[in-house]
């Protein structure tokens, strides 16, 4: 017999609250991984996830709540919390627990007053310089000045590396990190961006991008989702 597992996403609260229903096992684990990293591409400081009516089919499925803490703990880092009575159940999943999600929002409280961002671009020529321009702006509205010129190589480099190769449409992310600053952008083409680390040929007609990356960000990374990527880029 086959299980399954239903989803509900509130984005009226404060932080995104993602309600599973239904059977977790080792097929269906595939699907929570999808919606919990579909939620988080989105760059919420926080997300709280209800599970009390999601049956535990398999107890080994438990652990792709552990894959999704460890493969989102640099980017986008948001405060992981599950609620649910059967707190054993979820011990070592990387994720904070909490018996429901009215005492989860209330120790949550409201979003700190953090700086965020995003575009909606098409893969054209002049999608680059648009970013540019906003990023510059944002980066003096929120005393990031001294970032500004590190996040406009970053997000030229990967919006440009959209326009030439993945050629779907993107959204670019623009967020504070503390005192320094994050730069995403998602597509839907399921390549990742190749770097090799070593010099890249005078004659080559390209491969710089990644390279212009390492160079001025902290930490970088890339997040495979089931319809595309995001790759991002820490900063300061």
């Amino acid at each position: 017999m086959s299980s399954e597992v239903r989803h509900l996403v509130d984005s009226a609260r404060p932080f995104p609250v993602v309600r599973l229903s239904g059977v977790l096992d080792a097929t269906t684990a595939a699907t929570v991984r999808d919606v919990l990293l579909d939620v988080l591409a989105g760059q919420p400081s926080s997300i709280v996830l209800d599970v009390g009516e999601l049956e535990i089919g398999e107890a080994e499925a438990v652990g792709v709540l552990r894959e999704v803490s460890r493969e989102t703990a640099w980017w986008p880092g948001a405060h992981l919390t599950l609620c649910d009575s059967r707190a054993e159940v979820w011990q070592g999943s990387g994720w904070d627990l909490h018996k429901d999600c009215a005492g989860a929002l209330a120790e949550l409280g409201e979003p700190e007053d953090d700086h965020r961002l995003s575009l909606d671009l098409e893969p054209q020529v002049s999608a680059a310089r648009h970013c540019r321009e906003v990023i510059a702006e944002a980066c003096e509205r929120w005393g990031r000045g001294s970032l500004a010129g590190s996040a406009c190589i970053v997000a030229t480099e990967m919006v440009n590396n959209v326009v030439a190769h993945a050629r779907t449409s993107m959204i670019v992310l623009i967020a504070t990190k503390g005192d320094g600053l994050s730069i995403a952008v998602r597509d839907h083409s399921a390549v990742i961006p190749s770097y090799v680390g070593t010099p890249v040929s005078p004659t080559s007609a390209g491969g710089r991008g990644m390279l212009l990356i390492d160079s001025v960000a902290s930490r970088w990374g890339s997040l495979p989702l089931a319809d595309g990527k995001v790759v991002w880029a820490l900063l300061g």
